[in-house]
Order: C-alpha cells, then sequence, then structure tokens
C-alpha cells in the first residue's frame, strides 16, 4: 500500500493531499491507528520528516494517560545512540515488535475461536477427554490389556 502523503506548510500546518483537507497531528494519529502508513514531507524543500513528526506524536501520547516508554527505558534507548550497536537495537526493538504484534493476533484469533463454541461444548469436551484418560488409567490399573484378546495366556 502507498503512503498517504502529508504536506507539512511554512505556517506549520499539515495537508493531508488524499483527503484535500488540513489535518492535526491526532488526524494523523488516527490515520495510523486505522492502518494507514503516512509519509510527511516539508512542501518547500521535499525533505522527509515523517519521523520527526511521528516522534512528536509519541512524545504527545506519552504525555497523556498511561506511558508505553518509561523514563529507564528511554534513558537506556538514549545510550545506545552513537553505540557501535545501534543498529543492531533498531533492528532488534523492531523484530520483536513484529513478533509482539504477531503473538498478539495469533492470541486473538485463538480466543475468538474458543468463544466461538458454547462454555457447555467445551466442558463437554473436557469431560470426554478425562473420562478417556482416566478409563486408560483404570484399564491399567486392573491389569487390563487394552485392543488384544485376553485368552492368548
Amino acid at each position: 500500500m502507498k503512503p498517504r502523503l502529508i504536506k507539512k506548510y511554512a505556517n506549520r500546518r499539515l495537508y493531508d493531499t488524499e483527503s484535500s483537507k488540513h489535518v492535526t497531528l491526532d488526524g494523523i494519529h488516527d490515520l495510523i491507528v486505522a492502518g494507514h502508513d503516512v509519509r510527511i514531507v516539508d512542501e518547500t524543500s521535499g525533505e522527509d520528516i515523517s519521523r520527526s513528526i511521528l516522534l512528536q506524536i509519541i512524545a504527545e501520547r506519552e504525555q497523556q494517560g498511561r506511558p508505553i516508554l518509561d523514563a529507564e527505558f528511554l534513558m537506556r534507548l538514549i545510550r545506545m545512540y552513537g553505540n557501535p550497536m545501534q543498529d543492531m537495537v533498531g533492528e532488534f526493538l523492531s523484530r520483536s515488535f513484529d513478533t509482539f504484534i504477531s503473538q498478539q493476533a495469533d492470541y486473538r484469533e485463538q480466543m475468538m475461536k474458543a468463544m466461538a463454541t458454547t462454555p457447555l461444548e467445551t466442558i463437554q469436551k473436557l469431560t470426554a477427554e478425562n473420562l478417556k484418560a482416566w478409563q486408560s488409567m483404570q484399564d491399567a490399573f486392573m491389569g487390563k490389556k487394552t485392543g488384544k484378546d485376553d485368552t492368548s495366556e
């Protein structure tokens, strides 16, 4: 999917070229949450300023409600700048986040499957499985041979 082009004008206003209207940082946040990728460019220079605008959005969100990034994490992150491992840290964080998102999607899918069956069906299945296990243990305890003719002894 091609990212939505947002232009930042000299008057500091942001303009969504696809919807042909001005947007705020909250508007860009909403676009991203809705699944749109964005590319933000300085209208005068043509420079891609996406990272700085996205960092502004994160900074604003961190000041509201419950932050994701605590001060200790941010200090550790700052210490990585200029470190020979800087590129690896960025790649690691990106892959870790991708893995987290994937696991979250798998969990959500499993929960949807579990919720698709009624609790009674689930209990019935568990009871049947437990009954088979107990029967198998009882047969083993009582010395019964399963699946073979006992007359061969």
